[in-house]
């Protein structure tokens, strides 16, 4: 299930008659900015993971400094490790900074909102930012909370965010991944991502953005991932 997030209700009422805001509590405590991008709708899809919960998929806007601050503090030390290749406790004010500065073209992000309680805590993130010096290739990062690893939200945030850089010209996505994070090798490889390189232990991954789409769209999906790739 999509619906249009609340920054995006004044566009789309000028086109859609009858038109009504949005009510839906998520969808006003965390609405996304609306970007340049002709292809912005929708910003809000539904879906569940595989223990049956649902999540909200949203594009993640500047003002969720604190929501990404308190994300990465709830992770794990080693998870921590493996996303970030450091130990720290609390992020560095500039990782928090960039991991927000999402505009939609040159910085392409996705978080997922747990529909569950009332405090709709963010459970995880995914990354495409563009290179300066290599315009059509960008860096493709992930986070999921170690209590949600394994229920299939790594791959729903991947294929929405690989469905917008497939719309902004951002089609060659690299990764750098510690060789002892063997679920993010593995997501990469099912995505048909390929080995370039190593630096001592860390591997150097490439990814084509359109040909790992349409990887995904053409195998066997779980609900929750057929149902973000029926709105994307």
């Amino acid at each position: 299930m999509t619906r249009p997030c609340a920054t995006c209700f004044d566009r789309l009422s000028t086109t859609v008659k009858g038109a009504k805001p949005v009510t839906s509590p998520a969808a006003i405590l965390y609405s996304p900015p609306m970007a340049s991008s002709p292809r912005r709708l929708p910003c809000e899809i539904d879906a569940p993971l595989k223990d049956g919960r649902w999540v909200c998929l949203r594009t993640i806007r500047p003002s969720d400094e604190e929501r990404i601050r308190d994300g990465i503090e709830a992770m794990s030390e080693r998870s921590r490790y493996l996303r970030f290749f450091s130990a720290f406790r609390s992020p560095p004010d500039s990782i928090v900074k960039r991991l927000s500065a999402v505009d939609g073209h040159d910085h392409i992000g996705w978080g997922a909102i747990l529909l569950d309680g009332q405090d709709y805590p963010p459970i995880a993130a995914a990354h495409a930012i563009r290179l300066d010096d290599k315009p059509g290739t960008g860096e493709l990062a992930v986070a999921v909370l170690d209590d949600y690893q394994g229920l299939g939200i790594a791959r729903m945030l991947v294929a929405a965010v690989l469905a917008d850089c497939a719309e902004e010209n951002l089609c060659r996505l690299e990764m750098q991944v510690l060789g002892e994070n063997r679920a993010a090798a593995t997501l990469l490889l099912d995505l048909g991502a390929e080995v370039v390189g190593m630096q001592g232990s860390v591997d150097n991954f490439v990814l084509d953005a359109r040909a790992a789409l349409a990887r995904l769209r053409a195998e066997p999906q779980p609900p929750g991932l057929a149902a973000v790739l029926a709105e994307l």
